[in-house]
């Protein structure tokens, strides 16, 4: 209830559209409410029965910037998060590579000053397809 949208971009498949909507429904005081009166009565949820499958993308961080020529942001994003991959929004050392369309700003400045390798599109749907 307490992260941040960065943080849930960290979880497999919460990518910036789920990770906005999760954080703006915690920050209304009445949903928080609602989650803590349920817990204090005793409401469980079971943990999700996750797939174990492994993927050339497994544990890679990718961030998406710019404008794709064929596939929006939340369409690229859902096939690395298929792949195993997870999408994050800022650049750091720890990403492995960033996705860069037309008109990318600063996130393609930032993975150059530091090493990051940085895909196109095509690139992208390269790494995607030796996964298969």
């Amino acid at each position: 209830m307490n992260a941040d949208e960065e943080q849930l971009q960290q979880v497999p498949d919460v990518g910036p559209v789920v990770a906005q909507s999760i954080a703006h429904f915690f920050h209304e005081p009445h949903n928080r409410k609602v989650v803590n009166d349920l817990l204090a009565a005793g409401v469980r949820w079971k943990a999700p029965n996750v797939s174990a499958r492994r993927t050339t993308l497994a544990g890679k961080s990718f961030v998406l910037t710019g404008t794709l020529p064929n596939l929006s942001r939340e369409q690229a994003a859902e096939r690395i998060q298929a792949a195993g991959g997870k999408v994050t929004g800022s650049v750091s050392k720890k990403t492995d590579y960033v996705v860069v369309g037309a008109d990318p700003g600063s996130k393609y400045d930032k993975a150059r000053e530091l090493d990051v390798p940085v895909l196109d599109e095509e690139g992208l749907l390269q790494l995607l397809s030796d996964d298969k």
